[in-house]
């Protein structure tokens, strides 16, 4: 199960430097937050909140982005 979940968050990051160099900050401040929140839930939940995590936050500042885009701001 441990190695399953490093699989995947391995897999989320290397997805997310690879397709979004700016989001990669915002991938790695989620999995450490939710990594820190699963480890306080239970034994086992933090591989699952980082992962989590990761997704969250990479979705927020994508979304942030757009929002920016469209508004014509640079970065």
């Amino acid at each position: 199960m441990m190695r399953k979940g490093l699989v995947l968050i391995a897999a989320l990051a290397t997805a997310t430097l690879s397709v979004q160099p700016a989001m990669a900050k915002g991938c790695i401040r989620g999995a450490v937050a939710g990594g820190v929140a699963g480890h306080f839930v239970g034994k086992g939940h933090a591989l699952a909140g980082a992962a989590a995590g990761c997704v969250v936050a990479h979705h927020h500042y994508a979304k942030k982005a757009r929002a920016q885009a469209q508004a014509g701001h640079p970065g």
